[in-house]
């Protein structure tokens, strides 16, 4: 008996559907591997904020951000009709590896994937906005958040902009 796949689809339609009339805006974050504490020093910071400036390029924006010593988290708004999430976080992830080379750190660099929830309504964005600004603060790196100089904002994002 054959599968008709067009009756049947591997993914069900939620996601299309919840993206039809808004583009996703999403929190994304990723490790290092074993959690090595490699990403907070000025090399790494001006790769990461050079690459994510030129993502309207590619149809993809970059928000608000922390990159931790351990760890990054950011917000990513994406048009589907161009690079897809996954793309775009390997892509930084290579961007950032090649940094961390020259710093004579060996692979591997990277937890494998990366977490990713798409923002629902402005509540839950002012909420993980507010959970980012404060992670270098929550850990004891800084005082206050305007301390920490590997957090900030490389496009202006909020939720209405959707």
């Amino acid at each position: 008996m054959q599968n008709d796949n067009s009756n049947y689809p591997l993914r069900p339609g939620r996601l299309q559907i919840l993206f039809d009339n808004q583009t996703p805006l999403f929190f994304v974050t990723f490790n290092t591997y074993k959690r090595i504490r490699v990403l907070a020093n000025n090399a790494i910071h001006k790769a990461f904020t050079d690459f994510c400036k030129k993502s309207p390029d590619h149809g993809i924006a970059v928000g608000n951000y922390v990159k931790m010593p351990d760890h990054i988290h950011l917000f990513v708004w994406l048009n589907h009709d161009n690079i897809g999430l996954s793309r775009f976080v390997k892509s930084l992830k290579e961007k950032l590896g090649k940094t961390i080379l020259r710093q004579r750190i060996n692979k591997p660099h990277w937890q494998q994937g990366f977490f990713d929830h798409v923002l629902r309504s402005s509540e839950n964005y002012q909420e993980k906005s507010l959970y980012v600004r404060m992670n270098p603060v929550r850990v004891g790196l800084c005082v206050i958040p305007e301390d920490w100089a590997y957090g900030g904002k490389i496009h202006d994002l909020t939720w209405y902009d959707m």
